[in-house]
């Protein structure tokens, strides 16, 4: 096998602090779970996937308006800095490789890969779930609802409590500059949008162009 070729092992870099989220998405996961921080790993490779000791692991905090796109950037440069003091650390022969199996202390959450289906927002959900799975999932691939039968990928939202007592999933708007769909809990206002067939917009946008035939 290639990577078992250097004698030193074959390093990679993981976003998230492993053992927890190894798979696909782990950036995409730690949001819509609604997580405060994660982090980077860098550890040594073997056959079952993102299982290897672990070398280095850097904390990264997740603010409340990060989102997918946002805490990638935040990941990139910490996995820069940490890959290059792993490289430091193998140089002056400091480093302690660590079985993952050693620093489970809770249960491991995992993170697959996510294909449309995942994308769909339930809005029986709580109002919190649903902002964490929006930005969990922007700017890509993007959760999606649908309005007047057309697929809306939503990118960026608000929390609200729900006033008006709109039934969960139903909407609300003025047609000009507000659209909000009810959860369980609240509203989601949203911000930035992108319908099909049409490029990614304001809200404002959208309403000056779009036509509601069943909403008065």
């Amino acid at each position: 096998i290639v990577w078992n070729m250097p004698p030193l092992g074959t390093i990679n870099v993981h976003a998230s602090l492993l053992p927890q989220y190894r798979g696909a998405a782990p950036i995409n996961h730690a949001i819509i779970n609604g997580e405060k921080e994660t982090g980077v790993s860098t550890f040594l490779l073997q056959h079952e996937i993102d299982t290897g000791n672990i070398l280095l692991a850097t904390k990264v905090k997740i603010e409340e308006t990060d989102n997918a796109g946002i805490l990638h950037d935040k990941l990139m440069r910490a996995g820069a800095d940490t890959l290059i003091e792993t490289i430091k650390g193998f140089k002056a022969n400091t480093l302690v490789p660590i079985p993952q199996e050693e620093v489970i202390t809770e249960e491991l959450k995992h993170a697959p890969k996510i294909f449309k289906e995942d994308c769909k927002i339930d809005w029986n959900c709580s109002n919190d779930a649903v902002y964490n799975k929006i930005r969990g999932l922007s700017p890509y691939p993007a959760a999606f609802t649908t309005i007047e039968n057309k697929t809306l990928k939503i990118y960026e939202v608000e929390k609200e409590a729900n006033s008006s007592q709109t039934q969960i999933g139903d909407f609300i708007t003025d047609k000009k500059t507000f659209l909000k769909f009810a959860s369980a809990d609240g509203l989601i206002s949203l911000k930035s949008i992108q319908i099909e067939g049409k490029k990614r917009m304001s809200i404002e946008e959208f309403l000056r162009g779009f036509r509601f035939e069943s909403h008065d």
